[in-house]
């Protein structure tokens, strides 16, 4: 859904770029028949555990255009310089940056807008446009490359919520960030370990049979008969540790229950230590 709001609205600023006037209509047929065209029955839908279908993610892209097309038409507030950049630029240490900025424009005024379109279900809030790396870099590629920029503003239209999160870094900011990202860049080329961050995108993981995190689960779904699976020394192992578990949890269930007997009795006794004898 994200790619193909992309791609729409990258054919608006298009058309018009040659004086083609694009209907909101016109907008939404284009997207319709580029669902059409390339979705789909083996590609996975996200959240399809919630409840949601394909159908939710086409309605959804289908709304942000038309709310986008409603706030910016007739689309002449700033001149468009680049839609989907493609170009890198070199750090201090040599290493490099690829600059693919979704919309690049400017003004009259020589302010300059990296502009990125985001189709996520959670608002950018002002920290974490500020201190985002991605677009801030790309704004070091934009003062390079046009030296009558007065400032470079950094724009995340957040299109499921109609509304753009805005950014702009200081030269001695920019500065600092390039340092950070070559600081990082070493810090990874140098790396002897490299630790597991189990999440959601797991699901989505191509390469499970590879991962210490998932190995043992795809050998078991590999096995076809229920012996051979009963037979594997991991499962025998979870089994015994289940069944462990679970006398465990009977005991703690009767030492709880005795503590409340104890606790009982010597209330109705009218005393705070019980004895034994042995």
């Amino acid at each position: 859904m994200g790619d193909l709001v992309h791609q729409t609205l990258e054919k608006l600023y298009k058309d018009k770029k040659f004086k083609k006037v694009v209907s909101k209509a016109t907008l939404l047929k284009f997207y319709k028949d580029l669902w059409e065209k390339e979705y789909s029955e083996d590609i996975l839908v996200a959240k399809a555990d919630q409840g949601l279908t394909s159908e939710n993610y086409r309605k959804m892209g289908l709304k942000f255009i038309e709310d986008y097309y409603d706030k910016y038409k007739p689309f002449d507030q700033l001149t468009i310089l680049g839609l989907e950049t493609q170009d890198r630029m070199t750090l201090p240490d040599g290493n490099q940056w690829h600059v693919r900025i979704d919309k690049l424009a400017c003004d009259q005024e020589g302010n300059y807008y990296v502009c990125d379109y985001k189709t996520n279900a959670r608002m950018k809030d002002q920290e974490e446009a500020d201190s985002d790396r991605q677009l801030a870099l790309y704004s070091i590629w934009v003062k390079d490359k046009f030296r009558d920029a007065k400032s470079v503003k950094l724009v995340w239209h957040m299109l499921a919520f109609n509304k753009d999160a805005v950014s702009e870094r200081t030269d001695e900011e920019l500065k600092k960030l390039q340092q950070d990202v070559c600081d990082k860049i070493a810090e990874i080329e140098s790396a002897t370990e490299f630790p597991r961050n189990q999440t959601g995108l797991c699901n989505y993981c191509v390469y499970k049979e590879m991962c210490p995190s998932f190995k043992h689960q795809i050998e078991l779904e590999a096995k076809e008969e229920v012996k051979e699976f009963k037979d594997d020394d991991g499962v025998k192992l979870v089994d015994n540790f289940s069944e462990l578990k679970s006398k465990l949890k009977e005991l703690q269930d009767r030492e709880d229950k005795i503590k409340a007997e104890m606790i009982e009795f010597a209330k109705q006794k009218g005393i705070d230590i019980i004895y034994v004898r042995i």
